[in-house]
């Protein structure tokens, strides 16, 4: 046991002294800060303005077409059309809308072009169709002696009020919201485990690469060096969110500080609508706050702990297993995918299928399999689930990872001492009899 510290103690002490590892951590947060606030900027920037030109000669639909911040309509239905698609073969303009002059509206219907350059996206053609497509049933109402204002009046504008069995008013979008934090937290799982799973790795290589490695196997056993090294790694990556968290809670602090001033600081008409939206909004905003507090907080937390922890104890008893058995990265990818897809597997199986049926087969299974638990079962879990089944799920990851410790542990005895011959999963297999 005492040989176990120390090297845990020693892989803890050379990632945080690791130059590389000093820079991200506080330079990560800077990066994730900067790509928000230039996707931001991106999202919020103006695209450069479109000119459509709209050749109409049946003159009954270019008024419907409204200019825009991102689409200017020209009416250029006396210009010919051989000169209207010259120019925009010259790039003149963005597109050309031609309507070609048919009286009966079922043939008009289909027989309406739009010609460019490049392919439009989908929803500005939806958009050119849902207008004239406006415009035909109107026509059509009105030739049917149909009084459209009464028809319009007659439409039903359907809101379904949720309520809970027990009585309380419940709230349109909740799932989503659940869905997002654990989503949030199984996302974190992945990517720690990807990411601190390939420092294992690379450490064992790095040792085998250099030789040092027979120095410490000879005083002690391969299974102490391999278990030293997943938990002082964790170690090391635990710390590395604990300085993220502190960052980020400072960070958010001083903004809330800053822009809270300048809220408070705000006066006349801008103050007055900040505080009218604030009312309009602060009832509803309160009910959304207020459930979310009612979802089982402590469950979610403790178990992002426990599924954190047995996770990466799995998948990193795999990735020092592959990183004995090969002698650079790039053999190692051939091992790698098999390890990966489980992972990427229970993502999508999350978000496309807990957030329809959290508790479905489907979604009960997987968050059982070892493989995709710490992922699945973490979105399950703001949806309600039975103790028991959290139980029995965190039993059989912990279960299965001491049977992969065991399996991982032949394959990195006998590969940390194996050089100049890449193995196949054949010798692999042979590798687990010795």
């Amino acid at each position: 046991m005492n040989k176990l510290a120390l090297i845990i103690k020693r892989e803890f002490i050379a990632k945080v002294r690791n130059k590389s590892f000093i820079v991200m951590t506080f330079l990560s947060p800077l990066l994730f800060v900067g790509i928000g606030l230039f996707v931001g900027y991106l999202s919020n920037m103006k695209s450069e303005m479109k000119t459509i030109a709209i050749h109409d000669e049946t003159g009954r639909f270019v008024n419907e077409f409204k200019s825009d911040q991102e689409y200017k309509y020209l009416n250029l239905s006396q210009v010919d059309l051989k000169i209207l698609k010259d120019s925009v073969l010259n790039e003149s303009y963005e597109g050309l809308l031609y309507i070609p002059k048919i009286k009966q509206n079922d043939s008009l219907q289909n027989m309406v072009q739009f010609i460019s350059n490049d392919s439009p996206s989908v929803n500005y053609i939806s958009g050119l169709e849902e207008v004239i497509a406006k415009k035909i049933t109107g026509e059509n109402f009105q030739r049917e002696g149909l009084d459209t204002l009464k028809i319009n009046k007659a439409k039903a504008d359907v809101s379904i009020q949720l309520n809970k069995a027990s009585g309380e008013t419940a709230l349109k979008g909740l799932n989503e919201i659940k869905i997002a934090i654990g989503g949030a937290f199984g996302y974190l799982i992945m990517m720690f485990i990807i990411l601190y799973g390939n420092m294992v790795m690379r450490s064992v290589i790095e040792e085998k690469t250099s030789r040092i490695i027979e120095v410490i196997i000879s005083s002690v056993k391969p299974f102490q060096l391999m278990m030293g090294k997943i938990i002082g790694t964790s170690l090391a990556g635990i710390l590395q969110f604990l300085i993220w968290a502190i960052l980020g809670l400072s960070a958010l602090f001083v903004m809330s500080s800053v822009f809270g001033a300048q809220i408070g600081a705000t006066n006349g008409a801008e103050a007055e609508a900040i505080h009218i939206a604030q009312q309009q909004m602060g009832g509803e905003l309160q009910l959304y706050i207020n459930e979310i507090l009612n979802l089982p907080i402590g469950t979610i937390l403790g178990c992002f702990i426990i599924y954190f922890i047995g996770g990466y104890f799995l998948y990193s008893s795999f990735y020092a297993a592959i990183g004995a058995a090969v002698d650079n990265e790039t053999d190692s990818q051939q091992f790698l995918m098999p390890i990966i897809m489980p992972l990427i597997l229970g993502v999508y199986i999350g978000f496309f299928t807990v957030v329809n049926d959290p508790h479905g087969t489907v979604a009960t299974v997987f968050s059982m399999v070892p493989l995709t638990s710490p992922i699945v079962m973490m979105m399950r879990i703001p949806f309600g689930v039975p103790v028991w089944q959290i139980v029995l799920s965190i039993t059989i990851l912990f279960g299965t990872f001491i049977g992969v410790v065991w399996f991982a542990s032949k394959i990195y005895r006998v590969g940390i001492l194996m050089y100049g011959k890449k193995p196949s999963w054949k010798e692999l297999y042979k590798w687990l009899k010795y």
